[in-house]
Order: C-alpha cells, then sequence, then structure tokens
C-alpha cells in the first residue's frame, strides 16, 4: 500500500478573547467547518474559517469511534470552550491513531457545534 505524507505548519500564537490572554496555535491551512453534524461522516463544510487550536485531546481508537458517532451527545470537557475569533474558530483538536484530525468549536456549548475534518 503507498502511503502519503503531508506537512501542515502550526504557528503558536497569544490572542486575545473575551478580554483574556490566550495561548492557540494556528492552523496553516483554512478548514470547511459543518454545523451540528451527528456523525463524522455528515461533516459538510459549508464555511472555509481558519483553525485556531486551544487545546489538544488525544483518545484511544475506539474511544474516538465512539466520539465520531455521536458528535451530538455532551461532553463535560466540551463546556463552555470554543467560538469566532476573527476570521476563524477556536477548537478543540481531536485525534487518535489511524483516524483523522477533528476540530470542534462548540460556541461555548457542550458538543461539537461546528465540525472540520482532516485525514
Amino acid at each position: 500500500m503507498k502511503t502519503m505524507t503531508i506537512t501542515i505548519e502550526r504557528k503558536s500564537l497569544t490572542i486575545q478573547f473575551d478580554g483574556k490572554d490566550m495561548q492557540v496555535e494556528e492552523l496553516g491551512i483554512r478548514l470547511p467547518f459543518g454545523r451540528k453534524p451527528a456523525t463524522m461522516s455528515e461533516i459538510a463544510g459549508s464555511e472555509d474559517c481558519t483553525v485556531y487550536i486551544t487545546e489538544t485531546r488525544e483518545m484511544e481508537p475506539a474511544e474516538f469511534d465512539r466520539f465520531a458517532m455521536n458528535l451530538l451527545q455532551s461532553r463535560d470537557w466540551l463546556n463552555g470552550k470554543g467560538g469566532y475569533y476573527g476570521d476563524g474558530r477556536l477548537c478543540v483538536e481531536v485525534h487518535a491513531p489511524g483516524r483523522p484530525y477533528l476540530f470542534i468549536d462548540p460556541s461555548g456549548s457542550n458538543y461539537a457545534r461546528y465540525c472540520a475534518r482532516l485525514g
């Protein structure tokens, strides 16, 4: 099987959000975000946004698969995070070995209200 490796730049930044300094990583490409996808297969982006990663959540493959099958489920670790910033979204990056990267903007909620996929 042939494989391909893609390198995407990540730039560390300090931004002002809600009157506070916040450390983020800006992804070097814009991604299309889907609104309220129920599962990973329903992520259909309609708006290309800059991705500002506020934190990364590493999962085991089985945990990731359960998460990706019910993106609308409430999760404490998403509560109150995310939001718009300039031309982009503040996101929690979710990843597991052998799985795509998901960029979740709960926009203050506790579920994957806006979601983009890479891979």
